[in-house]
C-alpha cells in the first residue's frame, strides 16, 4: 500500500509537536542540573519545578551513541535511556563510563563522567584533536590482498594501537581472493607483524577461514576496525552483526537516536555464546581515523623495536637516517629490525612528525 503524502502544513504540525517534545524533555533536564549544581555548591535550593527528588540514586551506564547534546546510555541492567550531560562536563563519547540519574522514564541526565583507560581522537579542520570513542580495548586493523595492502596506513595504526596502550590485531581479510599457492606467499609478507606481536587473522565472509576465526579474538573486548578503503570493513561489520538493524531499532525506539547512526560511533554488542561481552564500536568516521602532529619520542614509542633502542644512538636527537653510531641502523644491519619498518617509520616521520 503507497504512503500517503503529507502536505507541507501537516509536516510543520508534526516537526512543532516534535520540537515542543525536545523543548519540554530539555528543560526538565536542565532543571534537574540546577538542581544538582545548587545541591553541590551547598545553597540547599531547589529550583521551581525541578521535578528532582533528592533521593533518586545515581547509576552508572555507558555511553553507547552520541548525537549531538544527546546520548544514548545504557545502564547496568541492558536497558537504553536518552540522557543529557551536566554542564561543563566536557563531551562525552562511544565508550565512556559515567554516571546519571533519571529525570522521568526513560530519561536522565549525565552528571559525571568517569576517568577514560585512552581516547581514539582525530584532528578536526582546526588541527585540534577530535575524540571519537574511548576505553578501547582491541584495534583491528584490517588488510587485504586487494586492494594491496599500504604499510604506510597499517604502520599508522599500528602506531596509534601502542600510544594508547591497546592491543592490536592485524585482520586478513578477503582470503577467498587467493589460492592454495597464493595464500602463504601472501601472509608471508605479513609475517613481521606477527614477530612484533601483532597476531595475524586471516578470515574471509564468503568460505574458510570464515568470521568465526576474528570472534574467536573478541571476547570481552571492545574493539573496533580500521583500515583503508575497500578492504572490506563493512562486509566485517555486517558479518560480525547480523542483528544490527534489531540493536538499531531498539536504540532509536528508547531514544530516538539510532536514525544518526550512519553517522554517529555506535557501540554494538556482540553475539553472546560466540564472542561473550564483547563490544563493537563502529562509524564511518572511527574507521578513517588517521594519526597527526606527534613527536618524534611520540613515533619511536609507536614502533615497539624502535622503543627498545631510546638512547643507544651516538646523539640524542639521532634521526635514523645517516648519522654516525645510530643503534637503529646497526640493528637494521644485524637483522633484528626489518628494513620496511624503518623506512616507514621514515615515512611517517616526515608526514606526522611536527
Amino acid at each position: 500500500m503507497p504512503k500517503r503524502r503529507l502536505s507541507e502544513q501537516q509536516r510543520r504540525r508534526i516537526l512543532a509537536i516534535q520540537e515542543r517534545r525536545r523543548q519540554r524533555f530539555e528543560t526538565r533536564a536542565q532543571a534537574v542540573l540546577d538542581t544538582l549544581e545548587a545541591e553541590q555548591a551547598g545553597t540547599g535550593q531547589t529550583p521551581a519545578g525541578a521535578g528532582h527528588d533528592a533521593d533518586t540514586p545515581a547509576r552508572q551506564g555507558l555511553v553507547v551513541a552520541r548525537h549531538g547534546a544527546h546520548l544514548a546510555v545504557e545502564a547496568g541492567d541492558g536497558m537504553l535511556y536518552h540522557c543529557v550531560a551536566r554542564r561543563h562536563l566536557g563531551h562525552p563519547v562511544c565508550g565512556d563510563h559515567v554516571v546519571w540519574v533519571a529525570t522521568e522514564p526513560g530519561r536522565g541526565v549525565v552528571t559525571a563522567l568517569a576517568a577514560r583507560a585512552n581516547t581514539l581522537s582525530r584532528p578536526d579542520y582546526a588541527g585540534r584533536d577530535k575524540p571519537l570513542a574511548a576505553n578501547l580495548t582491541l584495534l583491528a586493523v584490517v588488510v587485504a590482498p586487494q586492494p594491496p595492502p599500504s604499510g604506510f596506513l597499517l604502520d599508522q595504526y599500528l602506531v596509534g594501537a601502542e600510544l594508547m596502550g591497546v592491543r592490536a590485531l592485524v585482520v586478513v581479510a578477503k582470503m577467498d581472493l587467493l589460492d592454495t599457492a597464493t595464500r602463504p606467499v601472501f601472509l608471508d609478507t605479513l609475517a613481521p607483524y606477527a614477530g612484533l606481536g601483532y597476531p595475524l587473522c586471516p578470515i574471509s565472509t564468503k568460505g574458510p577461514p570464515g568470521i568465526d576465526a576474528l570472534l574467536a579474538h573478541l571476547p570481552g573486548e571492545t574493539a573496533i576496525l580500521l583500515g583503508q578503503s575497500g578492504v572490506g570493513k563493512s562486509s566485517l561489520v555486517q558479518a560480525l552483526l547480523p542483528d544490527q538493524d534489531i540493536q538499531v531499532g531498539r536504540l532509536s525506539a528508547a531514544t530516538g537516536l539510532g536514525r544518526h547512526t550512519t553517522s554517529t560511533a555506535t557501540c554494538y554488542r556482540l553475539p553472546s555464546g560466540v564472542a561473550e561481552g564483547g563490544r563493537l564500536i563502529d562509524s564511518p568516521g572511527v574507521r578513517s581515523f588517521r594519526l597527526a602532529g606527534l613527536t618524534q619520542v611520540q613515533l619511536e614509542y609507536g614502533f615497539p623495536e624502535l622503543r627498545t633502542l631510546r638512547g643507544q644512538c651516538r646523539f640524542r636527537d639521532c634521526r635514523h637516517q645517516d648519522e654516525p653510531g645510530c643503534a637503529v641502523h646497526a640493528a637494521v644491519a644485524a637483522g633484528r629490525i626489518h628494513p620496511q619498518r624503518l623506512e616507514r617509520f621514515q615515512q611517517l616521520r616526515t608526514g606526522l612528525v611536527r
